[in-house]
Protein backbone atom coordinates (compact mmCIF):
# COMPACT_ATOMS: atom_id res chain seq x y z
CA UNK A 1 0.00 0.00 0.00
CA UNK A 2 1.32 3.21 -0.98
CA UNK A 3 2.29 5.91 1.98
CA UNK A 4 -0.18 9.03 1.72
CA UNK A 5 1.70 12.12 2.40
CA UNK A 6 -0.54 14.75 3.48
CA UNK A 7 0.50 18.34 3.68
CA UNK A 8 0.49 19.29 7.61
CA UNK A 9 -1.38 22.21 7.94
CA UNK A 10 0.35 24.55 10.78
CA UNK A 11 -1.99 26.65 12.46
CA UNK A 12 -0.09 29.86 13.90
CA UNK A 13 -1.39 32.38 16.36
CA UNK A 14 -2.42 35.21 14.97
CA UNK A 15 0.24 38.01 15.63
CA UNK A 16 -0.72 41.06 16.92
CA UNK A 17 0.00 43.98 13.82
CA UNK A 18 2.06 46.98 14.99
CA UNK A 19 0.95 50.11 13.98
CA UNK A 20 2.02 53.39 14.98
CA UNK A 21 0.74 57.19 14.42
CA UNK A 22 4.51 58.71 15.75
CA UNK A 23 6.29 60.23 14.60
CA UNK A 24 4.90 61.19 11.64
CA UNK A 25 6.39 61.08 8.13
CA UNK A 26 8.42 64.13 6.55
CA UNK A 27 5.46 64.04 4.00
CA UNK A 28 3.15 64.86 6.77
CA UNK A 29 4.70 67.43 8.63
CA UNK A 30 5.89 69.54 5.44
CA UNK A 31 2.02 69.06 4.75
CA UNK A 32 0.91 70.10 8.21
CA UNK A 33 3.75 73.52 7.45
CA UNK A 34 2.20 74.11 4.17
CA UNK A 35 -1.12 73.92 5.74
CA UNK A 36 -0.02 76.24 8.58
CA UNK A 37 1.33 78.76 6.10
CA UNK A 38 -1.79 78.35 4.13
CA UNK A 39 -4.20 79.34 7.12
CA UNK A 40 -1.75 81.94 8.49
CA UNK A 41 -1.82 83.85 5.33
CA UNK A 42 -5.29 83.57 3.41
CA UNK A 43 -8.77 85.36 4.81
CA UNK A 44 -10.10 83.29 7.13
CA UNK A 45 -12.09 83.17 10.05
CA UNK A 46 -8.70 83.59 11.91
CA UNK A 47 -8.01 86.47 9.68
CA UNK A 48 -11.01 88.03 10.46
CA UNK A 49 -9.79 88.63 13.81
CA UNK A 50 -6.47 89.16 13.62
CA UNK A 51 -5.26 89.97 10.08
CA UNK A 52 -3.41 87.94 7.76
CA UNK A 53 0.62 87.52 7.42
CA UNK A 54 2.56 88.07 4.55
CA UNK A 55 3.24 85.15 2.77
CA UNK A 56 7.26 84.94 3.70
CA UNK A 57 6.24 85.74 6.89
CA UNK A 58 3.39 82.84 7.44
CA UNK A 59 5.69 80.38 6.09
CA UNK A 60 8.47 81.23 8.40
CA UNK A 61 6.01 80.98 11.18
CA UNK A 62 4.29 78.00 10.20
CA UNK A 63 8.11 76.14 9.90
CA UNK A 64 9.08 77.51 13.50
CA UNK A 65 5.49 76.09 14.88
CA UNK A 66 5.91 72.75 13.34
CA UNK A 67 9.11 72.49 14.23
CA UNK A 68 8.59 73.54 18.14
CA UNK A 69 5.44 71.46 18.24
CA UNK A 70 7.45 68.27 17.04
CA UNK A 71 9.92 68.75 19.77
CA UNK A 72 7.73 69.09 22.44
CA UNK A 73 5.92 65.79 20.87
CA UNK A 74 8.66 63.84 20.43
CA UNK A 75 9.40 64.09 24.26
CA UNK A 76 6.49 63.65 25.06
CA UNK A 77 6.17 59.93 23.41
CA UNK A 78 9.88 59.34 24.79
CA UNK A 79 8.38 59.98 28.19
CA UNK A 80 5.44 58.12 27.34
CA UNK A 81 7.70 55.02 26.04
CA UNK A 82 9.13 53.67 28.68
CA UNK A 83 5.45 52.49 29.33
CA UNK A 84 4.02 48.94 28.29
CA UNK A 85 4.98 49.17 23.87
CA UNK A 86 2.42 47.35 22.75
CA UNK A 87 -0.32 49.99 24.02
CA UNK A 88 1.71 53.36 23.45
CA UNK A 89 0.59 53.68 19.07
CA UNK A 90 1.61 57.30 19.59
CA UNK A 91 -2.16 58.52 19.29
CA UNK A 92 -1.96 60.41 22.40
CA UNK A 93 1.55 61.59 21.31
CA UNK A 94 -0.11 62.78 17.66
CA UNK A 95 -2.89 64.69 19.83
CA UNK A 96 -0.29 66.55 22.34
CA UNK A 97 1.38 67.67 18.17
CA UNK A 98 -1.98 68.94 17.10
CA UNK A 99 -3.14 71.15 20.54
CA UNK A 100 0.40 72.42 20.24
CA UNK A 101 0.21 73.64 16.97
CA UNK A 102 -3.02 74.90 17.59
CA UNK A 103 -1.60 76.87 20.64
CA UNK A 104 1.11 78.04 18.98
CA UNK A 105 -1.04 79.29 16.12
CA UNK A 106 -3.09 81.44 17.92
CA UNK A 107 -0.46 82.80 19.84
CA UNK A 108 1.67 83.45 16.57
CA UNK A 109 -1.78 85.29 15.33
CA UNK A 110 -2.32 87.31 18.51
CA UNK A 111 1.40 88.34 18.36
CA UNK A 112 0.98 89.78 14.62
CA UNK A 113 -2.01 91.28 15.39
CA UNK A 114 -0.53 93.43 18.47
CA UNK A 115 2.22 94.17 16.60
CA UNK A 116 0.32 95.39 13.83
CA UNK A 117 -2.02 97.80 15.76
CA UNK A 118 1.13 99.32 18.10
CA UNK A 119 2.90 100.11 14.62
CA UNK A 120 -0.28 102.75 13.89
CA UNK A 121 -0.83 103.92 17.54
CA UNK A 122 2.85 104.52 17.92
CA UNK A 123 2.45 106.50 14.72
CA UNK A 124 -0.29 108.39 16.02
CA UNK A 125 0.85 109.02 19.46
CA UNK A 126 4.46 110.79 18.09
CA UNK A 127 2.22 113.30 16.48
CA UNK A 128 0.53 114.60 19.66
CA UNK A 129 3.34 114.44 22.32
CA UNK A 130 5.41 116.67 19.91
CA UNK A 131 2.67 118.94 19.66
CA UNK A 132 2.04 119.11 23.48
CA UNK A 133 5.67 119.71 23.90
CA UNK A 134 5.72 123.06 20.91
CA UNK A 135 2.42 124.06 22.94
CA UNK A 136 4.06 123.84 26.42
CA UNK A 137 6.94 126.18 25.42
Amino acid sequence: MAEETKASSVVLPPTAASFSVWPPSERTRSSVTQRLAETLSTPSVLSQRYGVMDAEEAKATAAAIEEEAFKLASAFFSASSNEDVAENDGTATLQAYSKEISKRMLDAVKKHAAAATATPNSLTEQPSEVASETSET
